[in-house]
């Protein structure tokens, strides 16, 4: 067994944009500003399952600066990790993830977010775990959304 550990965070948009939270777009809700599409859950996920075999960051392997990755939809860097892992011989046996954001609300969006992360890593949506939780007002508050990943995999 490997176990891996992402993390992201991006600041909300100052124009609105679309917000994009494990690869499900959610409406009336500020984007996020970053080179790609900045969402930030699959992100998180993308890092954990790269910690897990022991390879390099998301950022090392697509730089943030390289303009092929501009606006570049986070559900491939989760692919792209994903076949890594697979090479590598392993497969994902749960993801457990918790997004921190004060707005918006994301309960109606969980199922959903589950749903699309399972289908990116070819496992039962019972085997992901969306959370979501606020920052009582502490830092980055509604000024950004940070995502927590861990991922545990099996031979």
């Amino acid at each position: 067994m490997r176990i891996g550990i992402g993390y992201d965070i991006h600041r909300v948009n100052a124009h609105r944009g679309t917000l994009k939270l494990g690869g499900v777009s959610i409406p009336r809700a500020r984007g996020l500003r970053g080179h790609s599409d900045a969402d930030v859950l699959l992100h998180a996920v993308a890092d954990a399952l790269l910690g897990a075999i022991g390879a390099p960051d998301l950022g090392e392997l697509f730089p943030p600066g390289d303009p092929k990755y501009k606006h570049a939809d986070s559900r491939w860097f989760v692919e792209q990790a994903y076949a890594r892992v697979r090479r590598a011989g392993w497969r994902v046996a749960n993801l457990d993830t918790t997004v921190v954001a004060d707005a918006p609300a994301l309960s109606p969006y969980k199922a959903k977010m589950r749903q699309a992360i399972s289908r990116l890593l070819h496992i039962a949506p019972s085997g992901v775990s969306v959370k979501a939780k606020t920052t009582e007002g502490l830092p980055p508050g509604k000024r950004g959304i940070a995502a927590h990943a861990v991922v545990l995999l099996t031979r």
